[in-house]
């Protein structure tokens, strides 16, 4: 018999790795609300890979913005600014790459930080 809960383990964690790619916010839903009692190797992949995307490309994008934007009105350092798009950019074609992953329902590394996020979060 099924029962009617509002995520469905027949998804076989497709769904938590999936959600867990939209910011902070998707991670600790796919998290706490997805993840807790639907544990699968997926979703568990995708979880540590998505961390650790989340948290370099926010200390990436602040770290820079810090950096590049004083330069930019002190100086007048326009290069800063195409550096910092050109950066976040990459981002962003990075997180499709992983986001077509957990989509197809692979565990696919996202270039650069997905093999090492494996090792990095032991208690997911």
């Amino acid at each position: 018999m099924e029962t009617n809960t509002p995520f469905s383990t027949a998804d076989s964690g497709k769904n938590a790795a999936i959600v867990s790619y939209f910011w902070f916010i998707g991670w600790l839903i796919a998290y706490f609300a997805m993840y807790k009692d639907n544990q699968t190797e997926l979703s568990r992949y995708h979880l540590k890979q998505t961390l650790l995307f989340h948290l370099v490309s926010t200390v990436l994008s602040w770290g820079l913005s810090l950096f590049l934007i004083p330069l930019l009105f002190t100086t007048g350092f326009e290069t800063g600014i195409y550096i910092l798009r050109i950066i976040q950019i990459g981002l962003f074609v990075l997180w499709i790459i992983g986001l077509i992953g957990a989509a197809q329902g692979e565990k696919k590394a996202i270039p650069l930080i997905g093999d090492r996020a494996q090792t990095m979060f032991p208690g997911i």
